[in-house]
């Protein structure tokens, strides 16, 4: 087994086993996990691919093994697997342990964001990496803004995202200061955090985020229509209205009130 093989086992070892957690369950929601891995996967293992072939990366043989399909090693197909896994096993736990609360993020905050990425785009075009990774973040951002804005004014989901950039600076730091990964010169900016490009900052925040877009989207089109987490979708739910899943509380009035008066109000 090669090293790039042996650490996607490792990334999803634990986040497999712990699936099984009672308060967890997240075993239960694979019918909305897998989808959104598989789509969101498909599209960055064909930039990957072009990516690749276009010299903007390479994959060191000692580390990755000399078996390619596509030109990429096996332990690349599994990277988009494992780590959104991983990352949204994240999100299940934090979902699940951490009470929701709703913060301030105005939307035109994302065209300012998305504006700006497109621009980057545009300056760096002769840079591979740097132009599609701003491209991808526009598009991220744009995506986020228009279908669920409401999950930008999630606590649980920014919560979630900056655990899994821990994780995602001891796994990408690995990758790339062995390296299994090497970037050409060219396609970077060439500013890295310790031996990780800037860049693949910002392609974490899509390759998460769009995995917890499609992910939210297939749990919720599941729900049942007057089920916690359908009222919980909405940014900024009505007093006394049911605001997390499992009922963890509303904006005016802790749930267990809220129950308590209707049932003293025969409602």
């Amino acid at each position: 087994m090669s090293a790039y093989l042996l650490i996607n086992v490792l990334v999803i070892l634990f986040p497999l086993i712990l699936s099984f957690d009672r308060r967890v369950s997240f075993f239960k929601q694979w019918r909305a996990i897998f989808p959104a891995i598989i789509i969101v996967g498909a599209f960055y293992i064909y930039e990957d691919v072009i990516a690749t072939a276009q010299g903007n990366w390479s994959f060191a043989e000692r580390w990755a093994g000399d078996v390619t399909w596509l030109g990429l090693p096996p332990g690349e197909w599994l990277f988009f697997i494992t780590v959104p896994y991983a990352c949204l096993f994240i999100y299940g736990c934090v979902r699940s342990y951490i009470p929701e609360k709703i913060v301030r993020f105005p939307r035109f905050i994302t065209w300012l964001i998305s504006g700006a990425a497109a621009l980057c785009a545009w300056i760096f075009r002769d840079q591979g990496y740097t132009m599609v990774v701003m491209l991808v973040f526009c598009v991220t951002s744009l995506a986020l803004g228009l279908l669920r804005p409401d999950l930008l004014a999630s606590r649980q989901f920014w919560a979630a995202l900056g655990l899994s950039y821990g994780a995602f600076l001891v796994v990408n730091g690995i990758l790339t200061a062995v390296p299994v990964v090497i970037y050409g010169p060219e396609a970077i900016w060439g500013i890295r955090v310790i031996t990780i490009p800037l860049e693949d900052f910002f392609y974490n925040f899509c390759l998460l985020s769009l995995n917890f877009l499609l992910f939210r989207i297939f749990l919720d089109a599941g729900a049942p229509k007057d089920s916690e987490d359908r009222r919980w979708r909405t940014a900024n739910p009505l007093p006394g209205e049911l605001a997390g899943p499992g009922g963890l509380g509303s904006v005016t009035n802790p749930v267990a009130a809220y129950r308590f008066l209707k049932t003293r109000h025969g409602n």
